[in-house]
């Protein structure tokens, strides 16, 4: 063992099992079996075992030189160790003295954790010293430092290639073996790119009306036929099990080579190796339920409708950079069927909207997405450019002002679903094109749009999501009515204590009370109530998880709504906000046609001083005011952010189907 000791296994052996490797030194017989030209010193000197010893060259031979010579010199420096280890400690008795000191300093800590006097720290120090000795009594001695390393371990043979190297191609290398096959299916007088397959049902159809049928029953009479995406296939010799998905669902195809050959002798082979995942395939036949339990369709004549070139994402790996599932939307689809739910239930989610107004008399009506005049609301826009008119045009901002044309022309009640574009930044909340709805009801005010858009959301929660009680990024949120209410100026005067609405004539003390609260953007406002703004902005949005209706907006941030009928300086307008994010926007509509003049040439003022977002005077929307608009109430809804709320999603991307993205993002090749 002295010899083995400091090589390969054995050198591990003896330094987990020194405890009872020294016992075993002590043995001559042993000792001399293992390493016979070992001279023990002192009392160790024992003469070589004799033949009667089990351990002797009847059994063993000559193996310590032999193993000697196999596993090089040995190493005395480790031995001498040991052997003096052996000579000088007792190690059963200072292994007691070890667990009879532990106790002594388990029980001194235990006393002081109960009384700190019972014990001093010296006292415990020196305790813990006693046993760390002990301890280092029957330590390991430091091994020296190799001196030769260790000869390399015999490694098996492997074959040249295995199965599975030569499946482990690149895309690139499997997309050249696709199109090849793709060639040999033509060379067999099959096109590889189908025109038509006749659906008997979905895959989803077939579960519920096969549900009732038990374990390794077949369905008497059933014959189906079904088509859709090859997502997995596992082949066992003459029996190959292919799962198929449609746009719904999807269902195990059993495959058996006796019944498909009846199409052809090579059928069943050239299903095995021509179609790979991600084909498109048509099949027919029956149904079973596999032993396990499974659904499957019993084929026996299948087609190959699309052969796809390029592979999908590894299936244990998925498709995890969010920039590429951005923009290679496609493969995300595919891949993820919980991405396909959430499109789904967006869809659910502006039909139900539709379907609500459509049963309360409302009328959609589109409006014009290029406009020669910005207005409807503050933001930057997309300028463009008619060549035919040469002219300049802007993408709209907002559907508003042509809506309340319509409002002046007689439509009480009307609304547009559509898309917005907004030259500004891009974030988890905002893309530069999104989807809203604007809607407009006469002889209405703010009040009534409170309760429409509670009574609206509510059902299209209630409907998508099952309930009022909903989830969002691990917030429970409480969609049930009556929702909170309550002022844009109460709420900053609850968070820092300061009353603006009091200051309103007063701004550079306003100003003043600003800068205290560190709001230093908020102090070079204009006006008092662009400051509240900010602050508002900085200082509550985020606190408003729960459905809150935010109230009496200031007059200069709000240039189309009502003044408020008895508060000066503020409006009849509301802003709904859930997960401190701006959801809704509404007013008692401005039908002052001079009101709204000094509105508009206001925000004209501040457009020439260099505000982008600023909107120009629309004469013409001036003169439709001037024919006379009904009092009328207008509510705008984020389609995109509701539809976040609802699915549960983090980023405005996840709901959009093909987001902006930079010019970098996701370019990627899934290739490599």
């Amino acid at each position: 063992l002295a010899q083995l000791g400091g090589r390969g296994s054995c050198r591990s052996f003896v330094a987990r099992m020194r405890r009872f490797v020294i016992p075993l030194l002590l043995c001559a017989d042993v000792a001399a079996a293992f390493a016979p030209g070992i001279q023990l010193p002192g009392a160790f000197s024992r003469p070589a075992c004799s033949a009667r010893s089990p351990y002797a060259g009847a059994r063993l031979g000559n193996a310590g030189p032999a193993l000697a010579l196999r596993r090089g010199a040995a190493r005395p420096g480790r031995a001498a160790g040991l052997m003096m280890m052996s000579t000088s400690v007792d190690v059963k008795a200072v292994e007691d003295q070890i667990q009879a000191q532990g106790e002594v300093v388990r029980s001194m800590k235990e006393a002081m954790k109960a009384d700190a006097a019972a014990h001093s720290k010296a006292d415990l120090s020196a305790a813990v010293d006693t046993l760390k000795a002990l301890k280092a009594k029957i330590a390991a001695p430091a091994e020296p430092k190799k001196t030769e390393p260790a000869p390399p371990k015999q490694q098996k043979a492997k074959p040249a290639q295995s199965k599975k190297t030569e499946a482990a191609i690149s895309p690139r290398e499997e997309r050249a073996v696709r199109a090849a096959k793709a060639e040999k299916l033509r060379e067999k007088g099959v096109n590889p790119y189908a025109y038509t397959w006749d659906i008997s049902a979905s895959t989803t159809a077939l579960q519920e009306e096969h549900k009732a049928l038990g374990n390794g029953e077949i369905a008497e009479g059933a014959a189906v036929s079904v088509a859709g995406r090859i997502m997995a296939k596992r082949v066992f010799g003459k029996l190959a099990f292919y799962t198929l998905a449609d746009g719904v669902g999807t269902i195990q195809l059993y495959l058996e080579q006796d019944a498909i050959n009846t199409a052809g002798p090579e059928a069943f082979d050239d299903l095995k190796t021509l179609c790979d995942v991600g084909d498109f395939l048509g099949v027919k036949g029956g149904i079973k339920r596999t032993d396990k339990g499974e659904l499957s369709v019993l084929v026996s004549e299948y087609a190959m409708l699309t052969k796809a070139l390029l592979p999908l994402p590894d299936k244990f790996k998925g498709l995890t950079d969010v920039n590429i599932r951005y923009r290679r939307r496609y493969v995300d689809l595919i891949v993820n069927p919980e991405v396909r739910e959430t499109f789904r239930k967006r869809a659910r989610i502006t039909q139900g909207l539709r379907n609500y107004l459509n049963d309360r008399g409302f009328l959609e009506i589109e409006t014009p997405v290029l406009n020669s005049e910005i207005g409807g609301a503050e933001a930057r826009p997309f300028a463009t450019h008619h060549n035919a008119l040469d002219m300049p045009l802007y993408m709209r901002i907002a559907t508003e002002l042509h809506l309340k044309r319509l409002v002046v022309g007689g439509f009480e009640r009307v609304f547009e679903l559509g898309r917005i574009f907004r030259n500004e930044g891009v974030s988890t909340r905002h893309n530069p094109e999104f989807t809203s709805v604007e809607l407009y009801q006469a002889y209405a005010d703010y009040d009534d749009m409170i309760n429409l858009t509670e009574d609206m959301i509510c059902q299209l929660t209630q409907d998508v999501c099952g309930s009022l009680e909903i989830t969002y990024q691990g917030l429970d949120i409480s969609m049930k009515r009556p929702w909170r209410q309550a002022s844009m100026h109460d709420l900053v005067k609850d968070a820092t204590g300061v009353d603006f609405y009091a200051m309103n004539d007063d701004l550079e003390g306003a100003r003043a009370k600003a800068k205290e609260l560190g709001c230093f953007q908020a102090a070079e406002a204009a006006s008092v109530g662009e400051m509240v703004n900010i602050i508002f902005e900085d200082k509550c949005e985020a606190l408003l998880m729960q459905p809150t209706f935010v109230t009496e907006h200031p007059i200069e941030i709000s240039p189309l709504a009502k003044p408020h009928r008895s508060k000066p300086g503020l409006t009849e307008r509301f802003e709904l906000f859930v997960y401190g994010r701006e959801l809704a926007n509404a007013f008692s509509e401005l039908t002052d046609p001079i009101d709204q003049r000094q509105r508009f040439e206001k925000q004209a003022d501040k457009k020439a001083a260099g505000d982008v977002e600023a909107a120009d005077v629309d004469e013409d929307f001036l003169m439709a005011l001037e024919y006379g608009m009904p009092p009328t109430a207008g509510l705008g809804i984020g389609i995109d952010r509701l539809v976040m709320l609802l699915t549960d999603s983090a980023s405005i991307r996840d709901v959009i189907a093909f987001p902006l993205m930079r010019a970098e993002e996701g370019t990627s090749s899934l290739l490599d």
